[in-house]
């Protein structure tokens, strides 16, 4: 009982803060994310032993860049392409049985572009036009919540059918779908009620989130076994590092991206 208050507790601590700086201003969005991403970083750093200090500099630059000074459209889609390149190499990691060292030079790429780009990516989808949708954004966090929560629920109800025993051995088929559904459901409402994009786009874009976060969260886990601890850090109390909170969405964020940019230009 006192474990399961603590983890509510801390859950409800970072719901706050996350929507406090949605609702706030653009800035304190923008700031969040970039914190977030730094903190990331670091438990990112001691899971794979990447030593130095060069990676946060190089995030920082990168983050500052593409936020505040770069706007070309081809210069983005750069970014864009190399994030979700190494994004998709980790999917190579995630299924690949052999077991080969990362060099420093390998470590260094993946969280530049896994976890910077993907903090990137998550911090620049809101924004179109020079305005903050704040809505949309907040669409996407209730997507995730609820693919999150109904995926566990599910799972621990009815879920039988292992979905990838090797890496995570408590997610089931059962779960994830059982949390897709959900999340599609939730994604139609949100398109009959928030009309940045209508109930078919949200749908589509809710699909996205829960297939390559369910994937983001598999290699995470990974990097986890690989380095043979439980959580990635200790900041959230009951729930582990800030890592575990954010791997699904810092993943799926390149995707979520380049989704809305397609909708943009169809439309």
């Amino acid at each position: 009982m006192k474990e399961v208050l603590r983890r509510a507790l801390s859950g409800a601590v970072y719901i706050i803060l996350l929507l406090s700086a949605v609702f706030l201003s653009s800035d304190a969005f923008d700031f969040l994310f970039m914190a977030f991403g730094l903190v990331c970083l670091y438990e990112y750093k001691r899971l794979v032993h990447l030593k130095g200090y060069h990676i946060f500099i190089a995030y920082l630059a990168l983050w500052w860049a593409f936020i505040y000074l770069v706007h070309d459209k081809w210069l983005i889609n750069i970014l864009m392409f190399l994030t979700i390149s190494t994004n998709i190499a980790l999917l190579f990691f995630l299924f690949s049985k052999k077991k080969r060292p990362f060099k420093f030079y390998h470590k260094f790429i993946i969280g530049l572009f896994y976890i910077g780009g993907g903090c990137i990516f998550l911090t620049m989808i809101p924004y179109k036009n020079n305005d903050f949708a704040k809505l949309l954004i907040m669409g996407i966090f209730i997507l995730i919540w609820v693919n999150d929560s109904f995926a566990y629920v599910v799972g621990s109800t009815i879920g039988r059918t292992k979905l990838f025993p090797a890496v995570s051995p408590k997610k089931t088929i059962e779960g994830t779908l059982g949390g897709l559904v959900f999340t599609l459901i939730a994604a139609y409402f949100l398109g009959r009620y928030e009309p940045i994009i209508d109930p078919v786009q949200w749908m589509i874009l809710a699909a996205i989130i829960v297939i390559f976060g369910t994937l983001g969260d598999l290699i995470e886990s990974k990097f986890k076994r690989n380095a043979g601890v439980k959580d990635s850090g200790a900041i959230i109390p009951g729930h582990g590092g800030l890592l575990d909170r954010l791997d699904s969405m810092v993943f799926a964020a390149p995707f979520a991206y380049l989704t809305l940019n397609i909708f943009s230009y169809v439309s």
